[in-house]
């Protein structure tokens, strides 16, 4: 099997490595961390006319990307960076189901999250889910016709800043069913809908959304009343491999500061990059890497044109892999940088934050790796 990227990839990794390194420095990074947004709305456009956000989406949708190793690319790049925009949230979460269950109504919609025009946020998450997709007790009731939600969302990323929400309710079935999940289109400021928004502690913000009796009309409706499960789904598989490619990106950039640091810093006249000890260590370092590497590759391989079966396992062992590795890189290179490592000014430290709370994002290292064993088992379904 050959793993090169096409031409088209190359360029758009380069083209992005480029903006990032030239724009995104990571002075200019702190402080977009520490804004109100909690991203850069100038360099959000200027990320939209590079492609970026077009890369994320196929041509049907009105991209020119799309696949797995599309979003593997895109990811890894925005990792190196420790880029804030999102592009996670918007374009890959949002993005998908909106793609996938919208109707001709929401065409205009989905136009503008392809061009940049539009921020979105999937808000599915909740409070007492645990990373379980199918977990919904947020509700919507018939109204004459339309609907009338209630519920709490949990960490709904960029929420303050979101011009739209793609909310999801259950219609019918148990709290723990699969179907009977709807979602919903709801504009940022209907009637009903507030957001308790805080800063993350690895840069950005987040919210908690309370939905107390959310009026909506019948068009805000994706797809059939109770049917949307498959494509919350899938688009979680994405965001799981996209999140899998960045914190791949995070490692990388954690790890070529710190072979720096050896080469440069010196002890007793020499660098300390020459003491065995510190070389053995480092080389266990570069073994992991290239194993999540591979872990990622084989995970953008396996996204597209596989089994549901297939793609959930080789993302849940992609995912453990990222969680434990980035947990070794950031405890590693922060020891091998001595107490510096520990310093707000150094990204290293913030590379390291990153690293750990991509651990937690949709599924943390338990969760995928229990799904890996249970779907292991013939007949079993997660």
């Amino acid at each position: 099997m050959i793993f090169e990227h096409t031409e088209v990839r190359r360029m758009l990794a380069d083209t992005l490595r480029r903006f990032i390194t030239e724009q995104y420095a990571f002075h200019a990074r702190d402080r977009i961390a520490k804004s109100r947004n909690g991203y850069s709305d100038d360099l959000w456009n200027q990320f939209v006319e590079i492609g970026v956000v077009s890369a994320l989406f196929n041509e049907r949708q009105g991209g020119f990307g799309g696949s797995g190793f599309d979003i593997a690319v895109v990811f890894e790049e925005l990792g190196r960076g420790l880029v804030l925009e999102p592009f996670l949230g918007s374009a890959v979460l949002a993005g998908r189901v909106v793609s996938a269950l919208g109707s001709e109504a929401h065409q205009p919609l989905l136009s503008d999250l392809v061009a940049g025009k539009c921020i979105a946020a999937l808000a599915h998450g909740e409070p007492r889910a645990h990373y379980g997709i199918s977990h919904v007790e947020t509700h919507a009731e018939p109204a004459g016709d339309g609907w009338v939600l209630h519920g709490q969302k949990a960490v709904v990323t960029h929420a303050e800043s979101s011009n739209m929400f793609v909310v999801s309710a259950r219609t019918s079935g148990d709290v723990r069913d699969e179907a009977g999940i709807s979602l919903f289109v709801i504009p940022a400021h209907t009637s009903g809908l507030s957001l308790r928004g805080y800063p993350l502690i690895d840069g950005g913000r987040a919210a908690e959304m309370t939905l107390r009796g959310v009026a909506l009309g019948s068009a805000a409706l994706l797809g059939t009343p109770g049917g949307a499960y498959p494509e919350i789904e899938n688009a979680v598989d994405a965001g799981v491999l996209a999140l899998c490619a960045e914190g791949l990106g995070a490692m990388e950039a954690a790890k070529e500061a710190t072979l720096d640091y050896l080469r440069t810093r010196k002890q007793f006249g020499v660098p300390i990059g020459s003491f065995q000890a510190l070389q053995h260590r480092l080389a266990d370092l570069l073994i992991e890497v290239e194993q999540a590497r591979s872990a990622v590759i084989r995970a953008a391989s396996d996204f597209d044109g596989h089994d549901r079966r297939t793609r959930k396992r080789t993302l849940s062992a992609a995912k453990y892999t990222i969680g434990r590795v980035g947990t070794l890189v950031a405890e590693e290179a922060i020891q091998m940088h001595g107490g510096i490592g520990m310093t707000w000014d150094l990204p290293l430290t913030h590379y390291a934050k990153r690293l750990v709370m991509i651990d937690h994002l949709l599924g943390d290292e338990d969760f995928h790796l229990q799904r890996y064993i249970a779907l292991a088992v013939p007949g079993s379904r997660q």
